[in-house]
């Protein structure tokens, strides 16, 4: 090996052209003289989180960045993911399934979705999780809830026949108005599935009881807060092991990360994860304090991935001017970057559409800068310039292996690196 590594995923980066932002979006409407100057300096392009056109979620194309293999990407449930984000080891048979805090109101026989994440709680999600611990849910499930990063929780079920073949009780971004839907099996003739959708949904039923009258919820409502009464849950899946190429070229790697999506891929992955209570994922967190820990890493590491969630934070919240903002206070710590031997990528996870909440299918804009690299005729950051790069389009693991190319880090191809390349 070469040189060391530093990848930096700008969770959501990607956007679409904002009304308001004079048809530009708001990484192009940024003030990026760093970025700027790294896509001088280096090679240019847009990269497609797995398949081109098709939106991802944090967890899909950020693993895909880190090198798992694409067919076990496509293959990757939230649910274990925030599991082993939180902490919790991961037993076969067991369903992990992501939840939001959410606030619920009853009408006749329905609940209603006031809010799918109880107004963003950032306090007392431990105290209302130890009340859902062990809830039994008949026919030997029991459910246990774990509290995740602010809002955010999982979900675990434990108990014989288990499937994760089920949907989402979640109805989605934009469509809370068809209130809180019924769990069933994909599969209606799957005993195992028919059985867990069943225990989700009794436990959407026993955690509104739990929590509504919860004296952490009458202070919340005393203080002109939404109450976090219920849960929402989304991302079923069970533990299987998962091919990486990073592990499998035995490169030491470390991920910086202020929440436990991307911490829980680390885990899986067996790399060494890094955060502090600093950190966090929303567009205030320390990010100078997230760069002193990547260089940190640097010097016992070959490859550090530093993830930065705040952009796709605005992005949800329909705030193209809090992203752009994110975006440049970004641009400052990328320009205390070393100069020198060190081979420097920066893309995002997936784009997500700023004006709608959303994300959404376009590709990424993405840079890879490293000593005697070659460089392209690109001389700004964004959407629009990076459709000239170098690169081209790529998808997530070319990136990756482009990095780890300029590393040193790879050799040529051999049939058996095909399944860390390509999907099936």
């Amino acid at each position: 090996m070469h040189y060391k590594g530093l990848m930096i995923i700008i969770d959501g980066l990607g956007d679409r052209r904002c009304p308001h932002m004079a048809g530009r979006t708001p990484l192009e409407a940024a003030d990026t003289p760093n970025l700027d100057r790294l896509a001088r300096e280096g090679m240019t392009g847009l990269v497609d989180p797995l398949v081109p056109g098709m939106p991802v979620g944090t967890h899909t194309g950020t693993s895909v960045l880190m090198g798992l293999a694409p067919a076990d990407a496509a293959r990757l449930a939230r649910g274990p993911v925030e599991a082993a984000g939180v902490g919790l080891e991961l037993y076969p048979g067991e369903v992990f399934l992501r939840c939001n805090f959410a606030t619920l109101s009853e009408a006749d026989e329905d609940l209603l979705i006031e809010d799918r994440r109880a107004g963003r709680i950032l306090d007392g999600t431990a105290e209302l999780a130890a009340e859902l611990q062990d809830v039994p849910l008949g026919d030997g499930i029991s459910a246990s809830l774990h509290p995740a990063t602010q809002h955010r929780a999982v979900l675990r079920l434990r108990g014989p026949e288990l499937s994760a073949d089920i949907t989402d009780t979640d109805p989605g971004s934009g469509r809370r108005a068809r209130g809180v839907r019924k769990s069933r099996a994909l599969d209606p003739d799957d005993r195992a599935a028919v059985r867990t959708a069943n225990a989700v949904n009794l436990m959407i039923l026993e955690a509104h009881r739990r929590l509504r009258q919860h004296p952490l919820n009458e202070q919340r409502r005393a203080e002109g807060l939404l109450p976090a009464n219920g849960l929402l849950t989304r991302g079923a899946g069970q533990y299987s092991e998962l091919r990486n190429l990073v592990s499998r070229l035995g490169i030491g790697a470390s991920v910086i990360v202020g929440e436990r999506t991307v911490g829980g891929l680390g885990r899986l992955f067996g790399f060494h994860v890094v955060s502090q209570p600093n950190f966090s994922a929303l567009p205030h967190t320390d990010l100078d304090g997230k760069l002193a820990a990547a260089m940190a890493e640097l010097e016992s590491r070959d490859l550090v991935f530093l993830h930065i969630k705040g952009p796709d934070i605005s992005s949800h919240d329909r705030d193209p001017m809090g992203k752009k903002a994110a975006i440049e206070r970004i641009d400052e710590i990328i320009g205390r970057l070393p100069r020198g031997d060190l081979v420097i990528g920066i893309t995002g996870d997936h784009s997500t559409d700023s004006c709608s909440g959303r994300h959404c299918g376009d590709p990424v804009p993405g840079l890879i800068t490293a000593p005697h690299g070659r460089r392209d005729a690109v001389s700004a950051f964004g959407e629009s310039c990076c459709m000239n790069g170098g690169l081209g389009r790529v998808t997530a693991t070319s990136f990756l292996v482009g990095m780890l190319d300029a590393m040193g880090a790879i050799g040529n191809f051999r049939p058996s690196d095909r399944p860390f390349l390509w999907p099936g």
